[in-house]
């Protein structure tokens, strides 16, 4: 791990002010019903999604995929839609299908528009090396999903 992670409490405030993880954010906590983390920094919100090798190693791909976790990925790709929702105004809709051994896709999509397409295998090590890396991941998908609805307007908006 790097000293730049919410792991260590010390994420750069560069890392923090990423378009993306600012939408994650915004996510996690519009879908916090009972306020619990009204008070929570947003690395520590943040810190379930860093997970590091040795971590994956130790976590267990047998039984179903925990929730929390499957509240992660729904998450993350809530976050990609609503990123290609702001910039395009195209409306996004998200769909997880896991199957109980944590293979599956999650879809982004707009109107007919397949905006982004992920294969999950091992859903119950879904995470990121480092605050970094989920920053670029998240951006890669909104730039991806961002220069389909570009191209393919019309599509978006059957």
């Amino acid at each position: 791990m790097t000293a730049n992670n919410s792991v260590n409490g010390t994420a750069t405030t560069e890392v923090l002010n990423s378009p993306f993880l600012k939408v994650l954010i915004k996510q996690i906590r519009g879908q916090d019903s009972y306020g619990v983390y009204r008070t929570w920094s947003d690395e520590l919100i943040l810190k379930p999604f860093i997970v590091t090798k040795q971590k994956k190693r130790e976590i267990s791909v047998e039984g179903e995929v925990d929730a929390v976790t499957q509240a992660r990925i729904m998450a993350f790709f809530r976050a990609v839609a609503a990123g290609i929702e702001q910039e395009t105004g195209l409306i996004s809709q998200v769909v997880v299908d896991l199957s109980h051994e944590g293979f599956g896709w999650a879809l982004v999509f707009s109107g007919r528009l397949l905006l982004a397409v992920k294969t999950l295998r091992d859903a119950h090590r879904f995470g990121f090396d480092s605050l970094e890396k989920l920053a670029e991941e998240g951006e890669n998908y909104v730039k991806k999903g961002l220069d389909l609805a570009k191209r393919f307007p019309e599509v978006g908006k059957i």
